[in-house]
C-alpha cells in the first residue's frame, strides 16, 4: 500500500468520526509500546491508519451522541 487514504479506512469503519477516534486511540497505544499489527516504517498515526485500512484493527463500542441541543443564550454561557 503506497498511501493510506480515508477511503481505504472507511471500508472498515462506519464514518470519519469513528475513524478519527479509532486512529487516535490506536496511535496512542503504539506510542506506549504496543506491537504494530502491520509492518511499516511510519509514524504511529500512519501505522494506525494502515492497520485500520487493511482490517487488522477492529472498532467496537463507539457511541456517537447525535442531536445535542444548542446552549441557550443568557443561561450562564
Amino acid at each position: 500500500m503506497a498511501r493510506v487514504t480515508v477511503e481505504d479506512c472507511l471500508e472498515h469503519v462506519e464514518n470519519r468520526f469513528t475513524l478519527v477516534h479509532a486512529a487516535a486511540k490506536r496511535a496512542k497505544e503504539l506510542a506506549r509500546g504496543a506491537k504494530a499489527l502491520y509492518k511499516c516504517k511510519n509514524t504511529d498515526i500512519v501505522t494506525a491508519l494502515r492497520e485500520i485500512a487493511v482490517g487488522k484493527v477492529r472498532i467496537a463500542n463507539v457511541t456517537v451522541v447525535e442531536d445535542v441541543p444548542a446552549a441557550k443564550k443568557g443561561k450562564g454561557h
